[in-house]
């Protein structure tokens, strides 16, 4: 199994950046293309960009150091047999209407990535950004990811020695109010953000990150905007085992991962079963993998262990996707 991290940074340390993402997914920073302007948007056009092996999902991210309000989107074009894709559009974030892109089938937009219909062997992403002065904006440092898998299942874990982080806990059930029930994703970056310093109340996250076409709190790209505008960056990556997440602990990094199971699948969750759940990972010890679980009913109950095989087969095996956030000065 395969993952490459492929990123732009500009006002950010190159070399910084990388020493914050795992090396089997590290490819080089590159510097950032000059924006173009498009109507009201900026235009950042980044790659093409070429796997080491054909990919199938594609999840894009974007960080602005800046506390301004802006909208943006993804679109992405692939390439397969020698031959460009036309260009085919993710789910907005944020409070603005882009015009319209249906694509031509070769990549399939989800709410938070895209899954090609074949294997491509190269990718071109573009930012669509809008905000008062979009060229103004990108005058502050930002970075933006794209996580590119092959598809391929992860290895077997393996136990990895011990690593604990001091992450904050916190209860999206005793600080989520009237939707508590759905704020695992809000909750979950409150809890890194304060481990970096920093904080945020889970009802302010969840009103900013809200995605109210899709009436969902735990859309992946707006956690990422709503870290970097409290002055903390981060990156998507569809994490190719669990090597790559315990490297990230090991450096002191939490990860934000987003799991789904059955009934019975992870021994003393939270909640019993869920199509889609987010939760802190903040260390590992042996065979077990220390959790913050939000759902906890209240923040003494949200720090747990849960078996490492278990947490493999919900997380990686699954959707494999982890938030990365890291205050610029830990690299």
């Amino acid at each position: 199994m395969a993952t490459d991290l492929f990123a732009v940074a500009s006002g950010l340390d190159p070399a910084a950046i990388a020493s914050a993402i795992p090396p089997a997914c590290r490819r080089p920073v590159q510097p950032p293309p000059l924006p173009t302007r498009d109507g009201d948007d900026a235009v950042v056009d980044a790659g093409p960009w070429t796997p080491r092996t054909p990919v199938r999902h594609l999840v894009p991210s974007l960080s602005v150091l800046a506390d301004r309000r802006y909208a943006f989107r993804f679109e992405a074009s692939a390439r397969r047999g020698g031959a460009w894709s036309s260009w085919s559009a993710a789910a907005a974030i944020g409070d603005a209407t882009f015009p319209p892109l249906d694509g031509d089938g070769a990549l399939e937009p989800a709410v938070d990535l895209w899954t090609a219909r074949e294997p491509v062997e190269a990718i071109r992403l573009r930012l669509r950004l809008r905000a008062d002065d979009p060229l103004a904006l990108l005058r502050a440092p930002w970075l933006v990811t794209l996580s590119a898998w092959d598809g391929a299942p992860p290895a077997a874990p393996r136990a990895t020695g011990v690593r604990t982080l001091g992450v904050p806990a916190v209860s999206q059930m005793a600080d989520g109010g009237a939707v508590a029930s759905r704020v695992c994703s809000p909750a979950s970056v409150a809890m890194v953000l304060r481990y970096w310093g920093g904080g945020a109340e889970v009802a302010a996250l969840a009103e900013e990150m809200f995605h109210p076409a899709l009436d969902l709190y735990g859309v992946w790209p707006a956690a990422i905007r709503a870290a970097a505008r409290r002055g903390v960056l981060g990156y998507l990556l569809r994490f190719p085992d669990w090597g790559a997440a315990a490297w990230c602990l090991e450096r002191g990094f939490p990860v934000i991962a987003s799991i789904r199971y059955e009934a019975g699948e992870l021994t003393g969750a939270a909640i019993a079963a869920t199509a889609g759940h987010l939760v802190v990972l903040t260390g590992y010890d042996g065979d077990s993998v220390l959790v913050n679980d939000p759902a906890a009913a209240d923040a003494a109950g949200v720090p747990r262990r849960y078996a490492l095989a278990e947490l493999a087969r919900v997380w990686l095996e699954r959707s494999g996707v982890g938030y990365v956030l890291f205050a610029p000065s830990a690299v």
